[in-house]
């Protein structure tokens, strides 16, 4: 089902909703390229676990209005938003690949008496530890977005609108592009008409309105995050694919370290799409939680 929440501001934020409509709140932080059809890719699991998941266009992506000043602050404060607008005292917060940061904002940023769940699924942990931190495990091309959104902006923002235009005219290609810098573990995944499908539809739909908003997204990854991921002591799960070739484990084992609340959940074999194939667990320890 899909909605919509005007935050106090009178942005629009829009969602897509899937599982259980009586269950617990969980809301999902997409990755990027990609945008609340990613919500599709999780919707068994969220049935599954009798959850209520909600996942947001965030400012700019998809339906979503756009946002001058962007901050994981605010993006907190938004969560907060929608929560309070689908009358929920009480939520959890996931978030998968470049949506994990957000999930790791939540927890640093909003009150624990009201956030009650977090799990980080193979964050794109870019800028954890200083600006482009990450660099020296990712692959060139990821490296390089990270250099050119701290050097030169123009070319950045070209990268992501090339992205787009496959991405939207050439849904099929883009799929198999991806697929083909994958483990075997995600290329089976990917194999599955209905998973490419939802996940070439989701990423489709992040440049509904052009690139801006996923640079500005991005922007914010790659540089020094605005929050220390030492301070935040509340429970927060880590899923992480020891296969991954988009966000190699040593990146976000990194942030579990240094982070005292960290619960590290590595999964053997699996790659970057393990929000999806161990999708029944990682939602399982949200309901128990909620």
């Amino acid at each position: 089902m899909a909605g919509e929440v005007v935050t106090a501001d009178g942005r629009t934020l829009a969602y897509l909703e899937v599982g259980d409509p009586n269950g617990p709140l969980v809301i999902h932080n997409h990755g990027g390229p990609s945008s609340r059809l990613e919500a599709r890719l999780l919707a068994d699991a969220a049935s599954k676990n009798r959850l209520r998941l909600i996942c947001v266009d965030r400012p700019g992506i998809g339906e979503s209005s756009p946002q001058k000043a962007r901050s994981y602050s605010g993006w907190a404060d938004d969560l907060v938003a929608i929560a309070d607008a689908l009358g929920y005292r009480e939520f959890g917060v996931t978030g998968w690949s470049e949506g994990g940061p957000w999930a790791l904002a939540a927890a640093a940023y909003i009150d624990s008496a009201r956030l009650r769940h977090v799990s980080s699924i193979a964050p794109g942990s870019y800028g954890a530890f200083g600006d482009n931190s990450a660099a020296q495990y990712l692959s060139k091309i990821d490296a390089l977005g990270g250099t050119l959104a701290l050097r030169f902006k123009p070319g950045f923002r070209l990268m992501y609108a090339t992205l787009g235009l496959t991405a939207k005219r050439f849904p099929q290609s883009f799929v198999k592009q991806i697929r083909n810098n994958l483990n075997e573990y995600d290329q089976r995944l990917l194999s599955q008409p209905e998973v490419a499908t939802a996940f070439g539809d989701a990423c489709a739909e992040c440049f509904a309105h052009g690139s801006d908003g996923l640079v500005r997204d991005a922007e914010l990854l790659y540089r020094r995050w605005a929050f220390d991921v030492s301070a935040i002591t509340r429970p927060v799960h880590m899923w992480q694919g020891l296969d991954d070739k988009l966000v190699p484990d040593p990146i976000n084992k990194a942030v579990a370290d240094a982070m005292p609340g960290a619960v590290w959940h590595p999964v053997d074999g699996a790659g970057h799409f393990v929000a999806v194939g161990a999708g029944d667990d990682i939602f399982a320890i949200a309901a128990a939680e909620l």
